[in-house]
């Protein structure tokens, strides 16, 4: 079953810089933007793209994660010459199972399967970035130059470099140099983490690297410097759009805060859409008492009270007299009558009871830090959830 290029989607991350939001789900399978899960993003990138065989690599709690996908169909990636795979660590006849130990080991242990498509090439995904690319484009230029592996990359301030792995390009535009998290950077070509690798390249490199004891398996570490070392040509494909990674929880509250800006991700552009498996709901109400300004109310919300600069997912409730300003509500969480939340994460099915307090305001020097709350909480009356607080599921607040 002869394929041109297949992907290989990395989601199964524990995502424990989410912490309570991460404690029973994978990190891909996230909520996020209202109606969205993270891992709707690559998804509906491949499926836009023209890439219809994507193999996704999970391991962490992945039971809402495969349940989610199913076969693809609301992706359009139902097709019977490729599809969805689920591909979760898995036990031979005459093998010692294991969990993937790093991210070149996930794509080794999953070899037959790229095999069976025979690509001549494999794009390898994160789960956890929020962003809309064509991956057609940077095939297209991957081929052109005639490269071993092409890595995406986007130009970061020099401040910004020390904290990322970095590019250095010699004088003919090829990679040179590949350095994690330099204290002083060469160049400003952050690495996105998403990677075209010629596939016999990738075969032969992968190989080598679970033969070799001293190695982490992974792609940034010990992959991409090999490659290097061994002289193979490698190439930066400069992205300029909108690129997130939101394996933060400040960096998932600022991702969702920007949709309600006009500058950021365009979700509303027929050309590219963003699908998703969406809950079937009733249209959003909002009644007399309330007021909503500048934010995104989805599907299945009950909306009497005071609303600001929010995300607000499908099946959330806002009591009359509640206030929820600068928070990201996810599906059906709930804000009763008298409750403050802001600056704040509320998890799934999350009860915010009447009189409590979740959050605050920024200080005087304009500073804040965002309170989360994960799923299946009560928050009981009148409670206090200080401003960047972290409230895990099971807790009594």
């Amino acid at each position: 079953m002869k394929k041109s290029c297949i992907a290989m989607l990395l989601a199964g991350g524990q995502g424990s810089r989410l912490y309570a939001l991460t404690q029973s789900v994978a990190k891909p399978s996230v909520p996020f933007g209202g109606k969205y899960r993270i891992i709707d993003f690559p998804l509906s990138n491949c499926a836009n793209s023209g890439i219809d065989t994507v193999g996704v690599l999970t391991q962490y709690k992945p039971l809402q994660l495969n349940s989610y996908i199913g076969i693809g169909q609301s992706w359009d990636l139902d097709v019977s010459d490729g599809g969805v795979y689920i591909l979760p660590p898995y036990l031979g006849a005459h093998e010692q199972g294991s969990w993937f130990t790093g991210t070149a080991n996930a794509i080794y242990q999953n070899l037959a399967f790229i095999e069976n498509y025979d690509p001549d090439t494999v794009l390898i995904l994160s789960g956890d970035h929020i962003y809309k690319m064509d991956y057609a484009d940077m095939l297209r230029e991957h081929r052109e130059k005639g490269a071993a592996l092409t890595i995406a990359v986007q130009e970061v301030t020099m401040e910004e470099a020390t904290r990322l792995g970095i590019l250095n390009p010699g004088p003919d535009g090829y990679v040179e140099q590949f350095e994690e998290k330099p204290a002083h950077p060469k160049s400003n070509l952050a690495s996105m983490g998403i990677y075209i690798f010629d596939w016999k390249k990738l075969r032969e490199a992968l190989i080598a690297d679970e033969n070799d004891p001293n190695s982490s398996k992974d792609f940034g570490k010990n992959i991409i410097p090999n490659m290097l070392a061994a002289g193979e040509k490698i190439w930066p494909y400069r992205f300029s759009g909108y690129w997130r990674d939101v394996g933060t929880i400040s960096s998932l509250w600022d991702a969702n805060m920007d949709l309600l800006s006009n500058t950021a991700i365009n979700l509303y552009d027929d050309s590219w859409p963003i699908a998703s498996r969406s809950p079937v709901c009733p249209p959003h109400y909002i009644g007399n008492s309330a007021k909503v300004v500048h934010s995104i109310v989805t599907e299945g919300c009950e909306i009497d009270g005071y609303v600001d600069n929010s995300v607000l997912s499908p099946n959330v409730v806002v009591a009359a007299g509640a206030e929820v300003a600068y928070s990201v509500l996810m599906p059906g969480a709930v804000v009763e009558s008298g409750a403050v939340v802001k600056y704040a994460i509320i998890g799934e099915n999350t009860v915010v009871e009447a009189g409590a307090k979740v959050g605050a305001d920024r200080d005087e020097n304009g500073n804040m830090s965002v309170a989360t709350c994960g799923p299946n909480i009560r928050i009981r009356k009148n409670a206090t959830v200080a401003a960047g607080a972290m409230i895990y599921t099971g807790e009594e607040v």
